[in-house]
């Protein structure tokens, strides 16, 4: 048995018992509840330190109604009933805060003039990884998530982060999961199946 540093409790939560949400229990998530999940997972590494991904939390009826029509149908009803919805986007002007969030390399910036292939494709990697530390979290602090991907991006764009350069990368509904509503577990690769060590 492999010792670590968090109990197995712990890790049902976070990842062996954790499933995908469907269906959402009526109990509310509040702005502090989102802000916890922000100022825990903020800490997650990214590449030099770029932090690019940028969180839309859309919580009122109003809100999330505007994200409706964006969205493929089968996932409308279950992001309606959520409380929270997430839209976990890039910002693609990222380079403009390497002098504050990089200062041990005053020229990072210079790295990234004019290359916007290699801009873009470094903010989804990069804001991919800080919506997976957002999952993480959310489940650590007693929540669940119901990440996605079937929506239109470029009109979830235009009606969220028009004026700005933020591309939105995927949506995760959060709250408190209703069992009912999950799926039973899919199989997963084995370690053999999916790894090699050399």
């Amino acid at each position: 048995m492999t010792s670590h540093a968090v109990s197995d409790e712990a890790l049902d939560i976070i990842f062996r018992d954790a499933h995908t949400q469907n269906k959402w229990q009526d109990k509310p998530v509040s702005n502090a509840h989102l802000m916890a999940i922000y100022d825990l997972m903020r800490f997650g590494p990214t590449s030099a330190n770029a932090s690019p991904a940028r969180f839309y939390f859309l919580t009122t009826h109003a809100a999330k109604h505007r994200l409706k029509p964006h969205l493929s149908p089968g996932n409308q009803e279950k992001t309606m009933a959520a409380p929270a919805v997430a839209i976990i986007g890039m910002d693609l002007d990222f380079p403009e805060h390497f002098p504050r969030l990089f200062p041990n390399n005053p020229k990072m910036k210079e790295v990234f003039t004019g290359k916007e292939e290699f801009i873009r494709t470094f903010a989804l990697r990069n804001s991919s990884l800080q919506g997976a530390y957002f999952i993480v979290a959310a489940r650590a602090l007693g929540l669940d998530c119901g990440p996605m991907s079937g929506f239109d991006n470029d009109a979830v764009d235009k009606e969220f982060f028009t004026g700005t350069n933020i591309k939105s990368n995927f949506i995760c509904a959060v709250g408190h999961g209703d069992p009912a509503g999950a799926f039973p577990r899919n199989p997963r690769l084995s370690f053999d199946e999916a790894c090699k060590i050399l």
